[in-house]
C-alpha cells in the first residue's frame, strides 16, 4: 500500500449508498457529500467485514433487493483493496483491545487497517484523532468545526 492509503469504515459508505431518514435532509446531503468525497479517492482500503456490515445494512435499512447488494459487493471489491481476517489479523485485534480498549468489532477493522498500512482510519464510529501504533491517524470525516 502507499503512504496515502486509507481504510474507509462501513458508515461513510452508508453515508454515499443510501439516505438515513432518522437524520435532517441538510445533514443527509452534508454526510453523503463528504462520503462521496472520500469514497472517490485513490488507495482505498476496507475489510471482508466492511463488505459485510454495508450488504447487511442494506439489506435491512434501505431495503435493497440481492441484485443491487451484488452490484455493490462487486462494485466494493473492485475499486478497493479488500483486506480478508487471517490468524494475524486476530492476533493484532485481540492486541488492540488491550492496549486501546476498543470492542472486538473496532478492532479488527484497525487490525486489518494496520495489516494494509493505511495511514488514515475514516470512521465515525471511533475516537477523533486518536493515532493508532504510530502508524495512522483516525479521523471523523463527519465531524463539525
Amino acid at each position: 500500500m502507499s503512504s496515502s492509503a486509507s481504510f474507509i469504515d462501513t458508515n461513510v459508505w452508508l453515508y454515499r449508498l443510501f439516505d438515513d431518514k432518522k437524520l435532517e435532509v441538510t445533514e443527509t446531503t452534508r454526510k453523503r457529500d463528504i462520503a462521496i468525497a472520500i469514497t472517490q479517492t485513490e488507495g482505498i482500503i476496507i475489510s471482508t467485514q466492511v463488505v459485510n456490515e454495508v450488504a447487511a445494512n442494506l439489506l435491512k435499512k434501505a431495503a435493497f433487493n440481492e441484485e443491487q447488494i451484488k452490484a455493490v459487493i462487486q462494485s466494493l471489491y473492485h475499486r478497493c483493496t479488500v483486506v480478508e481476517f487471517n490468524l494475524t489479523i486476530f492476533e493484532s485485534a485481540s492486541h488492540i483491545r488491550s492496549r486501546y480498549n476498543f470492542s472486538y468489532w473496532d478492532s479488527l477493522i484497525i487490525s486489518c487497517a494496520l495489516s494494509a498500512k493505511a495511514s488514515i482510519l475514516y470512521s465515525e464510529d471511533m475516537q477523533d484523532g486518536l493515532v493508532v501504533a504510530g502508524q495512522f491517524e483516525i479521523v471523523n470525516p463527519f465531524k463539525k468545526g
